[in-house]
């Protein structure tokens, strides 16, 4: 019997299909496209993000104390795309002619599974690796350990009360469960009672239903034992489908539904087989509100792809920072995190480029907040 085959644009429509059925992450977080970053330098925008305050309590009815003045400081969140993720597998012209009923099911949908996980990983690892202003340690019954009733609504409220207190948006936050977290979740009945809908397709997906203002959702990617409330400006994920190469007779790249993706297909005569590619652009960031500290720095210099900023007076900044370089100079300027600090007046962050010797520079440094817009969740079962 005759092998049936896709043209090339069904081939990505149907792998794009495939590839939203298997994304759970990067569609809960803000994203970016391909039209974001025409243009960009060095294939990074900056993204404006609108400040969040707390706000303050004032005495009743009396005057002894004037208000409290705090500065609105209007943050920016940089996106670079800068992972290709991609799928290429080989057909022999065996494998075609006899082997392959189903081209789509046989050979697209495992490439597109496979860049599909390494796609959520990137925001996964956004997520999980977060510096989180707020922790919550939960301990309770999942389980073989018995029921536990209740348990959700107070996990939830209490990351609900967490971001009310950071003047975090109501609208866009999402409770995402590891899969102990969804156990006990589960096992709750209010939680259940309240999601019951008459059937147990909602169960099935990641969508779980919604819980003290919070859309709840299953996630593989992140350890069992961990759960992450936040809103959807915490986190951005850029996506881009690469354009399909002139030389490619067989390809497409379609951008649709918060999703990007290319398929590509040619024919190597060396080797007799014909060749398959699926693949995507990306790049992941975080937002952090709030500024930890401002440092004037008066030198720079850059060896072995490591730079080094000097500042006038002791900087305060820790290993593992992310700073905020503008110093008027293309090769320093931009937002990095802090591999090291040699001593008080200097610290290091990596950035690939040629030596530059150490000379006076004029600018600032600055180290942004913590991740106010979000709350990590650890659980531990009880026996």
């Amino acid at each position: 019997m005759a092998n049936s085959f896709l043209k090339g644009t069904q081939i990505a429509a149907q792998a794009l299909g495939l590839l939203e059925r298997e994304l759970v992450l990067p569609r809960l977080v803000t994203r970016y496209g391909k039209s974001d970053f025409i243009g960009q330098v060095n294939d990074t925008v900056v993204v404006r993000v609108p400040s969040v305050v707390t706000a303050r309590d004032y005495e009743w009815r009396t005057r002894n104390s004037p208000i409290v003045i705090d500065d609105l400081t209007e943050r920016s969140v940089t996106v670079q795309l800068n992972k290709h993720p991609y799928s290429a597998v080989a057909i022999t012209d065996e494998q075609l002619t006899l082997d392959i009923m189903d081209f789509g099911f046989q050979v697209t949908r495992p490439q597109v599974r496979g860049v599909a996980e390494k796609l959520e990983g990137y925001v996964a690892a956004q997520i999980t690796a977060g510096p989180y202003s707020t922790d919550m340690i939960v301990t309770g019954a999942s389980g073989a350990a018995g029921r536990s009733d209740g348990q959700a609504y107070q996990i939830a409220t209490k990351a609900r009360t967490a971001l009310n207190k950071q003047n975090v948006p109501l609208a866009g936050r999402v409770l995402l469960l590891g899969a102990d977290v969804e156990e006990l979740f589960l096992n709750d009945k209010f939680f259940v009672a309240a999601n019951a809908s008459g059937t147990t397709d909602a169960l099935r997906d990641s969508f779980l239903g919604r819980i003290a203002g919070f859309d709840v959702y299953l996630s593989l990617a992140i350890p069992a034992g961990e759960a992450y409330a936040f809103h959807s400006t915490a986190f951005a994920f850029a996506n881009v489908a690469p354009d399909v190469p002139a030389g490619v007779p067989d390809g497409a790249s379609l951008d649709l539904n918060g999703l990007a993706m290319r398929w590509i297909r040619d024919y190597d005569p060396n080797f007799l087989r014909d060749r398959a590619v699926v693949s995507s652009f990306a790049g992941t960031a975080t937002t952090l509100d709030g500024i930890v500290g401002t440092a004037t720095v008066t030198n720079k210099a850059l060896t072995a792809n490591v730079a080094t900023l000097t500042t006038a007076a002791a900087h305060n900044f820790t290993t593992g920072q992310v700073v905020t370089v503008s110093i008027s100079d293309p090769v320093f300027d931009g937002t990095y995190t802090i591999t090291g600090t040699p001593s008080t007046t200097t610290f290091t962050y990596a950035r690939t480029n040629a030596n530059v010797v150490s000379a006076a520079a004029s600018g600032t440094a600055t180290v942004a907040g913590k991740l106010v817009r979000a709350v990590k969740i650890v659980f531990t079962a009880t026996a």
